[in-house]
């Protein structure tokens, strides 16, 4: 799959960008003033008892800061972090060669930690609780039991899908969090620190036209911002203005509202081919060849945010302001009824 201006993924190119323009301390860190305050305390309060910080449960939508906030957890606590993800630890023996590599007080961070084998979330329980290692290996009467002390650690969970974390998991994290979409105030300041950073000149005009469009993710606003930087320094003088701005965000095909081509496909496909729904996931996803966990991770959220897509038992719904966006005309109360009819039934779990 094609890699997106406005995905919460990362892609190649932006890798070194966005490692440049993390911040190390969380006083830099900008935006989520709860999740800093709170995590703030827990940290100063692990420093003065020299211990490690609890476990960490970070989840939301891609490109909010969940990686950053790990690496900044880290710094603060002035330890090593060594940084994996659910798909990639396999078996028993991986995570149990991963936890025995540690010094004490250091963080393990597991990205998409979702997507953990059960087995392998076997051996985190009593590591997580007990900092102790329990495993079998071999089977039948060859089979033999493996006990290990591990050091003290800190394990900071990453995910987009915090429903489907196992609930004996998801219990022995002592920090939940979730991170939301930023305010358009909170990106212009964090596009005012990346533009220092990347030495660009800029008016706050034309960062603030970067912001209303960036979706409320940090990552994506960065990534907007480079792209933007090219164009000023091709087409004019290098300064990023507000027709600037404009100009190259319009050659991008990014609406107003941050809303790219699959955000128009995905509206589209449920106003013009389905009536405005409802409709499944796995349909929307067929008719415009995209897959349906791009769509429900990377897509969905903002859509719902800014209200244009309601979610029933009986599949998607477009909204009033989807029609209004696209300019069709809203059809109006058949898909007003099938809201309020299905949003009666809260028992009911939408596909």
């Amino acid at each position: 799959m094609t890699e997106r201006l406005v995905s919460g993924k990362s892609i190649e190119e932006d890798t070194l960008l966005e490692s440049n323009l993390r911040p190390r301390k969380i006083a830099d860190y900008v935006g989520q003033d709860k999740i800093k305050h709170n995590l703030g305390i827990a940290m100063a309060a692990a420093r003065q008892r020299d211990e490690a910080l609890d476990h960490l449960l970070l989840y939301g939508p891609p490109g909010l800061g969940k990686t950053t906030l790990a690496n900044i957890v880290a710094s603060e606590m002035g330890v090593n972090i060594k940084v994996t993800s659910g798909p990639a630890i396999e078996r028993p023996g991986d995570m149990a060669a991963i936890l025995t590599s540690l010094r004490p007080n250091d963080v393990l961070f597991i990205d998409e930690i979702h997507r953990l084998n059960r087995a392998v979330e076997e051996v985190l329980y009593p590591a997580m609780e007990d900092f102790f290692l329990s495993w079998l290996m071999g089977k039948g009467l060859g089979a033999r039991a493996v006990n290990l002390k591990v050091p003290p650690f800190t394990l900071i969970g990453a995910t987009t899908r915090f429903a489907q974390i196992s609930a004996p998991l998801r219990n022995r994290f002592g920090l939940l969090f979730r991170l939301d979409f930023y305010e358009p105030d909170a990106i212009l300041r964090l596009l005012q620190r990346s533009a220092t950073i990347l030495q660009i000149k800029a008016e706050d005009e034309g960062l603030n036209e970067i912001a209303r469009r960036a979706r409320g993710t940090p990552r994506v606003a960065n990534r907007l911002l480079k792209r933007v930087r090219d164009y000023a320094q091709v087409m004019v003088d290098g300064t990023v203005g507000v027709n600037v701005a404009k100009e190259a965000l319009l050659g991008l095909e990014i609406d107003g509202l941050g809303l790219d081509d699959l955000d128009h496909k995905i509206l589209r496909a449920l106003v013009e081919k389905f009536d405005g729904g409802p409709v499944g996931l796995e349909t929307i996803g067929a008719s415009i060849s995209e897959e349906p966990d791009t769509i429900m991770d990377v897509y969905e959220p903002y859509l719902m945010q800014m209200g244009f897509v309601t979610r029933t038992p009986r599949g998607r719904v477009a909204t009033s302001k989807a029609y209004k966006h696209l300019g069709v005309p809203y059809k109006g109360k058949d898909q007003a009824q099938q809201v309020s009819f299905w949003e009666s039934a809260p028992n009911q779990i939408p596909e």
